[in-house]
C-alpha cells in the first residue's frame, strides 16, 4: 500500500467504523443515522469489530496500514463526515466517521 493513494500532507488519520457482515445491515445503519442515531451508539449495539465498545474509535492510523478500500474512503471525507455508501473489504462492510 503506497502513500500515493493519498495527499502527500496527510500522514495519519483517525476513524471510527460500525463493520458489518452484510450490505442490507450497513445500509439499515446508514438509514438510521440520517434519521438522527447516534454512531458511537450504534457502534456499540452491532458492529462485529474489536473497537465497538468504544464506539467504534480506531485511533490513529498510519496511512498505509489499512486496507486499501477502507483508505481511500477515509481520505475522501472530511473530519466529521461519514460514508454515503458502505464500504467492502475482506473484513466485511463498514460504515466510516473521519474523526481527524
Amino acid at each position: 500500500m503506497s502513500e500515493k493513494r493519498s495527499p502527500s500532507s496527510v500522514k495519519s488519520y483517525k476513524a471510527a467504523h460500525i463493520l458489518v457482515d452484510s450490505k442490507y445491515q450497513a445500509e439499515d445503519l446508514l438509514k438510521k443515522l440520517k434519521t438522527g442515531s447516534e454512531f458511537s451508539e450504534l457502534a456499540r449495539k452491532f458492529s462485529s469489530c474489536a473497537s465497538a465498545p468504544h464506539g467504534g474509535d480506531l485511533g490513529e492510523i498510519r496511512v498505509g496500514r489499512a486496507h486499501e478500500d477502507f483508505e481511500t474512503a477515509v481520505l475522501k471525507l472530511k473530519p466529521g463526515q461519514i460514508t454515503e455508501e458502505p464500504v467492502r473489504t475482506p473484513f466485511g462492510y463498514h460504515i466510516i466517521l473521519r474523526l481527524a
